[in-house]
């Protein structure tokens, strides 16, 4: 589901609402969840999941193209786990 997709279901099921103002809603939202983020606090929904940063140590890779050794720095990357119903849900 796109970020589009999900203004228009919400707005559909909650007609008393005009699009542009579910679109503000939802870019609140997910401002919200990055802002925490890059702050390095996590986000959890209940039963949905949670939202983390983690550390990725600095390594050495290999340029696909080129086969070229080179070094990757230390970085912060987004981590996503599942809640117990979501994964309870997607497991049947």
């Amino acid at each position: 589901m796109t970020r589009s997709e999900l203004i228009e279901k919400i707005a559909a099921k909650n007609p008393h609402l005009m699009t542009k103002d579910v679109e503000k809603i939802v870019d609140v939202v997910l401002t919200k969840i990055i802002n925490t983020l890059a702050l390095g606090y996590r986000v959890e929904f209940r039963g949905f999941g949670a939202f983390s940063v983690r550390k990725r140590s600095p390594r050495v890779a290999k340029n696909p193209r080129t086969g070229e050794k080179v070094e990757v720095s230390e970085r912060n990357i987004p981590h996503f786990k599942t809640g117990k119903q979501l994964h309870e849900l997607l497991n049947k």
